[in-house]
């Protein structure tokens, strides 16, 4: 069974852990949420409770932080339907109850930590919207915590959940938020939850995450930590959660010494033929590990989804199997794209060709330079509209700094082509035109000639003729500009497939993924790539330099 469990665990130097008093508690004072079995006592498998164990080991003692926690933020990713959403529930509850040991209180005679409650604990419950929040893990919250044993200890609202002192004062709350919380909403933080991480993409949404992950280290006799529970993402979308995994197998790698991150992951790590239903079965079966099926032919059921009609196979793979795996909208493979990664950079001087694509007054504008001898293609420069200004905030690029930018490109390397799309900057492209021939119009609004422009670029993935600088200081936008492009697809077939006896398929066109996804790098990037082939074709070659003339001396 295939899992990712970072730090990995040491038998031979355990740490001291609360890990087994809170599972307890959990099982004791805890029920499930709502569904089949709500009202339930709460039952932790195998996987949560080794989890958990993890998650609450403390310094031991002699160390001079005794009984602080080991870990201050947590990640732990399963596939869907696992109840992911009551075990962070059941974690938020734990933390916010009065008599939960989820903190060290010193240690017994056995050397053992002795556990106390959070002291007027403060968590703020983040997702992508408030609604989504009261439907997943705070709605679960309610319902535990209202329908629970301890009931009388709290209360309810759709709008917090507060802890009781024994006068009946508010001693504590959990609230959720979303989107962009202020200051305020991570101000008391002892403890924060982040419920499915995979949604959050936008940068006001990974921003609200820096702000509380900011907070924290503010209530330090509290200990306060996070915790994310989810499900593997899209490859490429830049989702917090893919930060999370990304830092984890970094982790894994021994890149990161010391790791304040406990990261749990699992999911079917096998090679399968997923067109078999029975191979689709045992996958499903590892990415559960050993909980096991729910009730008689519940991997059976799963399996079945793939073989509905318009089914979307990508999309059933991410949840069920918890794989990383492309949407099945995205324009280009973002793991292939890694694959493509080398070290080095285009050297100054070089023979290329550049793409030029954007908004002048939205989104973003992009040059993406490409080596016509070795295909390399780097981002040159990106201008994009700040993420924090608001919709109807008038915003424009600086066409100084554009012009700037084109003129240095132009003397750093030698320009065979340079390929852009008119529309926002028409008279500023006639501009460039008369200062430097090789600057050509090429309209992206031609839907044939740019279908067939993506089908070269997307050749030149699968043959490895396009690759990417991985230490260029531009990579990290360019592959999100990579990963945000979605198909369109059009009406029109592609009649070259016909004429070679194969089965024509229709051709699509970039469109976005998302509203606030920008993706004009890569559109730059396959105009640039146009002007490559066009090079290729014409067996461009680079001008010879001019030979300085001998100085004669005269007598």
């Amino acid at each position: 069974m295939a899992t990712l469990v970072v730090p990995k665990f040491d038998p031979d130097a355990p740490w001291p852990t609360l890990g087994p008093s809170v599972c307890d508690f959990i099982e004791e004072r805890m029920i499930f949420g709502p569904g089949s079995i709500e009202g339930e006592p709460a039952v932790l498998d195998v996987d949560i409770r080794a989890a958990l164990y993890s998650l609450y080991e403390i310094y031991p003692q002699g160390h001079q932080w005794a009984g602080r926690r080991r870990f201050k933020r947590g990640g732990y990713s399963c596939r869907k339907g696992l109840s992911k959403t009551e075990k962070l529930a059941w974690v938020i509850a734990t933390e916010l109850h009065p008599e939960a040991p989820v903190r060290c209180d010193g240690f017994d005679a056995y050397g053992q930590p002795v556990g106390r409650p959070v002291k007027r604990p403060y968590i703020p419950i983040l997702s992508v919207t408030v609604d989504q929040v009261e439907e997943l893990a705070y709605g679960a919250l309610m319902y535990i915590i209202r329908e629970g044993p301890d009931a009388d200890l709290f209360d309810v609202s759709n709008e917090r959940v507060q802890r009781l002192s024994p006068t009946g004062a508010e001693a504590g709350v959990a609230v959720p938020v979303s989107n962009s919380p202020s200051a305020r909403d991570g101000a008391r933080t002892t403890f924060q939850a982040v419920d499915e991480p995979h949604q959050l993409t936008l940068p006001r949404q990974k921003k609200a995450v820096r702000t509380m992950r900011a907070n924290l280290p503010k209530r330090p006799l509290e200990d306060a930590w996070e915790f994310y529970v989810g499900t593997a993402g899209e490859p490429g979308e830049n989702s917090v959660q893919e930060d999370l995994h990304a830092e984890a197998t970094a982790i894994d790698r021994g890149e990161i010494e010391d790791p304040r991150l406990f990261y749990f992951y699992r999911h079917a790590g096998g090679t399968y033929e997923l067109k078999d239903k029975k191979q689709r079965i045992e996958a499903i079966s590892e990415a559960t590990g050993p909980i096991g099926e729910y009730g008689p032919g519940q991997f059976d059921d799963i399996a079945s989804q793939w073989d509905q009609p318009n089914a979307d196979t990508n999309f059933l793979e991410r949840v069920w199997l918890n794989r990383w795996t492309r949407s099945s909208e995205q324009a280009f493979d973002p793991n292939r794209r890694k694959d493509l990664l080398r070290k080095g950079r285009i050297k100054p001087g070089s023979f290329v060709t550049a793409g030029f694509d954007g908004a002048r007054f939205r989104d973003s504008t992009a040059i993406v330079i490409t080596d016509i001898v070795t295909g390399r293609q780097e981002l040159w420069a990106c201008w994009e509209r700040p993420a924090n200004l608001p919709d109807d905030q008038p915003w424009e690029i600086d066409e100084d700094e554009v012009t700037a930018s084109v003129e240095q490109l132009m003397k750093t390397h030698n320009v065979w082509r340079f390929n852009g799309d008119p529309p926002h900057w028409t008279e500023t492209l006639g501009s460039w035109a008369g200062r430097w021939p090789c600057v050509e119009e090429w309209w992206t609004i031609r839907k044939v000639p740019m279908a067939r422009a993506i089908k070269s670029y997307n050749e030149a993935l699968g043959s490895e003729a396009v690759t990417f600088s991985e230490d260029h200081p531009n990579e990290a936008t360019f592959a999100q500009h990579y990963a945000a492009a979605g198909r369109r697809y059009l009406k029109i077939w592609d009649e070259d497939e016909h004429a070679a006896g194969e089965e024509p398929r229709r051709l699509w066109i970039l469109q976005k993924l998302h509203p606030d996804r920008k993706f004009d790098a890569q559109m730059a990037a396959i105009l640039s790539w146009e002007a490559r082939l066009a090079a290729l074709k014409a067996n461009a070659k680079p001008p010879r330099r001019k030979k300085k003339a001998a100085i004669g001396r005269i007598r």
